[in-house]
């Protein structure tokens, strides 16, 4: 599996070796010890997955401690740019952002650590969406920000009257008021040990 640093080297994509042939395809979807080189001790504990249409927008969303997640995302089927937001105040990438797209064709993964906020839109006509994360959905410590927050200024790369979002995102808080995590809390270093730290 290869692994590679975004812009914010603590957001990685990982992208699988496809064996493929006229019956069809085989990958490794995901490898424990290879994470775990990468990034240190992560134990996901709950499976997510969504089904969308072209340009639902699911986002900017993260989870308040003592219930943070991190995610590892890849599409099953279909194609979504996805976007990982530091909100760790502190740190070098502070209010910065990566954009991945994330396909089925080349089955690429994205890992968004704890202190991210995390949102995708569908690029295809619709796409399957799988989530690991390393903690469980807590409804009161769900949180988010303003998809559109000009002080963020992700390009989703399609036309913002195409964008659909639900009642919840397009009511999310901007940026500067939304929660914040501290880095000295969420650095990667301490919130996934290696072996021997």
């Amino acid at each position: 599996m290869q692994v590679t640093a975004t812009a914010i080297p603590d957001v990685l994509v990982f992208v699988p070796k496809v064996y493929g042939d006229e019956r069809g395809y085989f990958f490794e979807s995901f490898r424990k010890d290879v994470l775990e080189e990468h990034v240190g001790k992560v134990d996901f504990v709950q499976d997510n997955q969504s089904k969308s249409g072209f340009g639902v927008l699911r986002g900017l969303h993260f989870q308040k401690p003592p219930f943070t997640q991190s995610k590892l995302v890849h599409v099953i089927d279909g194609v979504v740019l996805d976007v990982a937001v530091d909100i760790r105040e502190g740190s070098p990438s502070y209010g910065e952002h990566v954009a991945v797209k994330l396909d089925s064709e080349t089955h690429n993964m994205l890992w968004i650590p704890q202190g991210f906020a995390h949102g995708f839109v569908v690029l295809s006509d619709e796409a399957v969406f799988s989530y690991k994360c390393d903690n469980y959905y807590a409804p009161d410590h769900d949180a988010g920000i303003r998809w559109n927050d000009p002080d963020i200024g992700v390009d989703w790369g399609i036309p913002q009257n195409r964008v659909q979002v639900s009642e919840k995102d397009a009511c999310q808080p901007f940026f500067r008021d939304a929660f914040h995590f501290s880095y000295d809390d969420f650095k990667q270093e301490k919130v996934y040990p290696r072996n021997g730290e």
